[in-house]
């Protein structure tokens, strides 16, 4: 058991990208964590095969390093809003937070919401600004930036007094004074130790010990992960688990495990302050006290801000269903998505009127995405349709997410971005220079004026500009928002797709898809150049005769078809649309997949509007 003096525990927080998880990489480095000839894989937190990908941290994971002595737990929690629940059951594990922030870019959304939740904790920070090698980087701007958003978020005199660092994360270094670089990161483990204070000694002598994570190991099967508050646990101890609800069930601790760098260590017992694995309790979930086993105390659960966005998750029903994917049926489906939910305290899913869909809710479109691209690698299929807000109704009135909007943008794209986010109904709140020739524009949008705009916005940027969100409360509902300009050009026929139909198929619009590609009736293979939506034949070939053309046939020669991710696809979609999701494709399809169907679903439409409008 480690002495609670002994013992910090602290979370990285920073919007994304600041340089958190690169940050560790060194810490752990320099904590000699690792043998001089051990290969070591860069981002070594980002464990999981999407994060690598996406070059974000998804998921919240903790790792110890041992320092003069010191044990210091750090917590390397997601810098994406949509993943804020991560974040918040990541602060309850710990009494202190190092703020990242980027020399350049300074606090965004993601940071006043992290820094927001810690404060009200009552956690103590120690800033770090880093990233001061950039050539664009304003040190010192930032730093009373930093402390406008403090002052902004009500942080009383104890909080203001915090070790100010400079860093440069991918190289290992920190200095407490910008004019002096440093060399290693000791003034960071140093101002951890000195400002960041041990757990508190609980007057609670029987056992607590709150669950905030859940992990999985093959040979022991599910882990609890959380902080002991009070007491002493210990393997093979029998507890109480106190459940959502009231509910107090008898277990038993099979095997208790520390951390040491990056690995698991089985450990006999651990005291308050302590971060544990423990197997053993198969049922257990995100929230659970595990308490002593004749005095149960439980603890207050943790609770996350409410999820903002909601798809319908549906059992693929396409012509070329359950030919990639090995769980197809909605019972696959339903076990899978409450799985997800039981894991992830920010996810819920829902049943609805129909057995094969559900209504599963998120902080967000890429949180959602992440769980559809998670299983699709698990050999899964299914259809998804159209993110949409979630609604609440305030005296009366129907209400609905809003987000703060961040753009930094070079100045001559000021105009174009502020004109597009127009008819999405975007205010602007805010505008300043960054310098550099760069602005950031801030704006008030609802949630479901974004759907779709990321993309837009590297279009009409040029790739240059930057954009983040943060959820900012519920206003009246604000009406009609245009999705997309353009309409889609769908297939009318099962088949393969053939060069010389696509040929005079591409003069209409941009393909998604390129020659020798199974498609269905239905299926939409491209954007159309104007709104309305083409029915065409792909798969039609060209009429052999034996009869010799007089002038030298067409050359046949097809663009490059735009590649379509699972993100893309479902901010691309319209309401009567879907994205059919299998391991080995991604398709985007008509809800009704006739096309004499969609006609009449779309007279009906227009013959409800004209109703509604002469009453």
């Amino acid at each position: 058991m480690i002495p609670r003096e002994n013992i910090r525990n602290v979370a990285i927080v920073a919007h994304v990208d600041h340089g958190k998880t690169t940050l560790v990489d060194h810490l752990l480095r320099q904590a000699g964590t690792f043998r001089s000839n051990e290969h070591v894989a860069e981002r070594v937190m980002d464990s999981n095969d999407l994060e690598r990908e996406k070059g974000i941290t998804i998921l919240a994971k903790n790792t110890a390093v041992n320092y003069k002595g010191m044990q210091i737990n750090i917590i390397d929690t997601p810098g994406h809003a949509d993943f804020g629940g991560e974040v918040e059951r990541g602060l309850r594990l710990v009494e202190g937070v190092i703020l990242l922030v980027d020399a350049a870019e300074g606090p965004l959304p993601q940071t006043r919401f992290v820094l927001s939740k810690a404060l009200a904790m009552g956690l103590k920070t120690v800033l770090v600004i880093n990233k001061i090698d950039r050539q664009d980087a304003r040190a010192k701007d930032v730093l009373d930036l930093v402390y406008s958003l403090y002052i902004d978020l009500g942080a009383d005199e104890q909080q203001l007094e915090m070790p100010v660092l400079y860093t440069i994360a991918r190289q290992g270094q920190a200095s407490t004074q910008l004019e002096v670089p440093g060399k290693t990161l000791e003034p960071l483990y140093d101002a951890i130790i000195n400002h960041i204070p041990p757990p508190p000694k609980s007057d609670e002598p029987s056992l607590q010990l709150l669950v905030a994570n859940l992990d999985y190991d093959d040979y022991v099967g599910r882990l609890a992960v959380g902080r002991v508050q009070s007491g002493r646990i210990t393997a093979n101890m029998p507890v109480s688990v106190c459940r959502e609800g009231g509910k107090v069930q008898p277990g038993k601790i099979v095997k208790l495990y520390g951390f040491s760098g990056l690995k698991r260590v089985e450990i006999p017992d651990a005291g308050p302050g302590e971060i544990v694995s423990i197997a053993g309790i198969e049922e257990i979930s995100i929230g659970d006290t595990i308490a002593d086993a004749e005095k149960p105390v439980a603890l207050p659960r943790i609770a996350v801000d409410e999820p903002t966005m909601m798809m319908v998750f549906k059992v693929n029903d396409g012509p070329l269903a359950g030919k990639e994917g090995k769980f197809v049926t909605s019972r696959n489906l339903r076990e899978r998505l409450y799985r997800e939910a039981y894991r992830n305290v920010g996810v819920r899913v829902e049943d609805t009127d129909t057995p094969d869909a559900f209504r599963v809710v998120g902080r967000g479109e890429l949180a959602l995405a992440v769980i559809i691209e998670n299983m699709r690698r698990e050999g899964y299929e299914l259809t998804a349709s159209n993110p949409e807000p979630i609604t609440k109704e305030i005296d009366g009135q129907v209400h609905e997410p809003m987000e703060l909007l961040f753009c930094d943008v070079p100045e001559n794209s000021v105009g174009v971005v502020t004109e597009r986010l127009g008819p999405r109904k975007g205010r602007m709140v805010d505008m300043g220079s960054l310098g550099s020739g760069r602005t950031r524009l801030q704006f008030r949008i609802p949630a479901r004026g974004l759907i779709g705009f990321r993309s837009e916005f590297l279009t009409i940027t040029r790739g240059e500009g930057i954009m983040s969100s943060q959820f900012d409360g519920y206003e009246p509902w604000f009406g009609y928002i245009p999705k997309r300009q353009n309409g889609a050009i769908v297939s009318d026929r099962l088949g393969d797709t053939v060069p010389y139909a696509l040929f005079s198929i591409q003069e209409r619009g941009s393909l998604f898809i390129g020659a020798g590609t199974t498609v269905y009736e239905g299926m939409i293979i491209g954007e159309h150049s104007h709104a309305s939506e083409l029915n065409v034949n792909c798969c039609r070939e060209k009429k052999l005769t034996n009869i010799r053309a007089a002038g030298r046939d067409e050359n046949v020669i097809l663009t490059t078809p735009r590649e379509i991710s699972l993100e893309k696809a479902l901010e691309w979609i319209a309401d009567d649309e879907l994205v059919e999701v299998t391991p080995k494709s991604i398709r985007m399809r008509k809800k009704a997949l006739a096309v004499g169907e969609r006609y009449r679903a779309e007279r009906d439409r227009k013959r409800e509007e004209r109703a509604s409008e002469g009453e």
